[in-house]
């Protein structure tokens, strides 16, 4: 595998970069192997095959294929031929949202189910048809998240917390878990779907929901022991939220709504089943990945169990039995406590969860414009080390449970100074709010999506965000991906140039993904930091200063070295004199020694 350069010293050295850091996401496929090569192999699967035969490990973790410094420090660079999880910029792809490339599995639902809530016809050719066009490796991203695989009721039902039916076009109301679902493809397009996405230098991750089924699911109707009882042995439900809480004891074992039953982990059959099958897809397919649905609502044996199978069976190795990927979990913990989410990432668990946490300070802070530069100064500070240093953690500005990111960067915020807002009003269901005029909005998301592309982590971006895509709360919020580039606005087009930038700078900064991060000022509306990364190689060593201005004006960013730098974001060199830059409005710079 190609080293990535260092220092490009002009924008045609960037460009040059691309090419070695994009194939960095592919590894070679065909040189890879899990554990246990891919028994049948993906082109030859006969779904009457089942299920592998075995069961789950015992709760005790494996290796992390990352190795931390003793003191704690982040891991050290990969070696050549391995593939480094901090290399990953990932893109969710909502499937059903995404792209329709095969008119032929269109099902929509119909009344009582509105539009917005249901089946719009995105599948699994549509995503293969945007990688074979070149989209994802021209937006720079190098990692596909892809919505939950596995057959979904042909059912509606209420939401959560709305009055409105929906149907189960995201993918988290699973029924036949043995099945791919329908409305996307079969099982051979979706093994297509991951081959192809590798022959582009693509990884796959899936999302996986394993804490409920919905009612209809067979499994639930012949093994119904293997789950909790919609009960909260008070005369009431177990129904989160309502009859029990979703939080705590009561939080592993409620029903997300009455027409979801929950599993019980506690349960070795119930546990076994579900690892097993979580593996099979894995196997089947090719996988590098899941993403894991709610794991606050989960019982720890299944993580340890899960994170057990993964290094026996899904781990790869090189022909001489050397580690080259690590098999990546992350996981969805709905909260913006540290502690919570903290809790699952360690060496025997979870490699990362989406940092939610940080999402909040820069949702407050670069986009609304509530509190001062120098709280996010600090709040990242303690983040940088919060976690287990060998963790992974996904970055992200926009998420698919929240309203559009666009809409907490309007001049006017839709979002009532809460980073947290989500629709209370129904704005998705009763006036959806369209695209903000002019480009202040875009320019703010293209900071937020700046300070991500430039720290530790796995930095995430929700499809559509990367031109703003518009949308209240869900479903408006998972709005049909804009294919009309002719008709993008001018936000929108600088929101995605830019975010395609940062994506290229990443990719060609060793110190962006390795390095460990120090904050060099701040103040009300300024934050400068240095990226830096010093393992004692020519090739990888470097300092990457980022200098940050929310404000509406331009402003001096203090604290940097004196000298003349390359802005890699403008593609301009500039000087910084007495400890100073100046950073246009709503803008950053990225800087480094030509």
């Amino acid at each position: 595998m190609p080293r990535l350069p260092s220092r490009p010293r002009s924008s045609a050295a960037l460009a040059l970069a691309l090419g070695p850091a994009l194939a960095l996401a592919g590894c070679g496929s065909d040189a890879l192997m899990s554990a246990e090569s891919l028994d049948p192999p993906p082109d030859t699967y006969d779904p009457s095959d089942g299920f592998p035969a075995g069961g789950t490990g015992t709760g005790t973790g494996g290796n992390t294929g990352m190795d931390a410094g003793d003191d704690g420090s982040p891991p050290p660079p990969p070696a050549d031929g391995t593939w480094d999880w901090r290399d990953s910029i990932i893109y969710f792809v909502f499937v059903d949202r995404f792209e329709n490339g095969d008119l032929s599995n269109d099902a929509p639902h119909g009344a009582p189910v509105l539009e917005p809530a249901d089946w719009h016809g995105g599948d699994w050719q549509g995503v293969i048809d945007r990688i074979e066009g070149g989209y994802f490796n021209e937006l720079g991203v190098n990692t596909l998240w892809v919505t939950v695989p596995m057959d979904n009721t042909s059912s509606s039902g209420l939401g959560v917390s709305d009055s409105y039916e929906y149907t189960a076009y995201h993918g988290y109301w699973p029924a036949d878990l043995e099945a791919p679902e329908e409305h996307f493809g079969n099982l051979a397009k979706l093994q297509e779907l991951v081959m192809v996405a590798h022959d582009h230098d693509l990884k796959v991750i899936f999302d996986y929901a394993m804490n409920h089924v919905h009612e209809d699911s067979p499994v639930y109707a012949e093994h119904s022991t293997w789950f909790w009882p919609n009960d909260n042995g008070a005369g009431g439900n177990c129904v989160c939220g309502s009859g029990c809480s979703w939080d705590g004891d009561e939080g592993k074992r409620c029903w997300f709504t009455s027409y979801l039953p929950d599993f019980d982990f506690t349960n070795p059959e119930a546990r076994q089943f579900s690892v097993d099958n979580a593996v099979w897809w894995a196997e089947q397919t090719g996988a590098d990945g899941f993403r894991l649905d709610a794991v606050k609502h989960i019982e720890d044996a299944w993580l340890l169990d899960i994170r057990s199978r993964a290094v026996a069976d899904l781990d790869r190795y090189d022909g001489e039995g050397e580690l080259v990927q690590r098999f990546y979990m992350v996981g969805e913990t709905f909260t913006g406590d540290q502690t919570q989410i903290a809790y699952y990432v360690n060496d025997q668990m979870l490699d990362g969860q989406f940092d939610f946490p940080l999402r909040t300070q820069l949702v407050e802070k670069v986009l609304m414009r509530q509190g001062a530069m120098s709280d996010l100064a600090g709040f990242m500070d303690a983040n940088d080390d919060y976690y287990w240093s060998g963790a992974v953690m996904s970055t992200f500005i926009g998420n698919h449970d929240l309203p559009r990111v666009i809409h907490y960067a309007q001049d006017v915020p839709l979002a009532n100074g809460d980073p947290w807002w989500n629709d209370p009003d129904d704005l998705g269901w009763n006036s959806p709010p369209g695209l903000p005029a002019g480009t202040s909005a875009f320019e703010r998301v293209a900071v937020g999506f700046g300070v991500i592309m430039t720290t530790p982590g796995a930095p995430l971006v929700y499809y559509g965000d990367e031109i703003g895509l518009a949308g209240a709360g869900d479903p408006d919020n998972r709005r049909p991906m804009d294919w009309n580039t002719g008709g993008y606005s001018a936000g929108q087009q600088l929101l995605r140039d830019r975010l395609t930038r940062l994506t290229a700078i990443r990719a060609a900064h060793p110190a962006l993904r390795y390095g460990s991060r120090s904050t060099v000022s701040s103040d009300y509306d300024t934050l400068a930091y240095v990226m830096e990364l010093a393992v004692g190689d020519p090739e990888l060593d470097e300092e990457v200063y980022v200098a940050i201005n929310r404000g509406d004006a331009a402003s001096d960013v203090g604290g940097l070295p004196d000298g003349s730098y390359l802005d890699e974001l403008s593609e301009e060199m500039v000087d910084v004199s007495g400890g100073s830059v100046s950073v246009p409005a709503r803008g950053m710079r990225v800087l480094v020694t030509p």
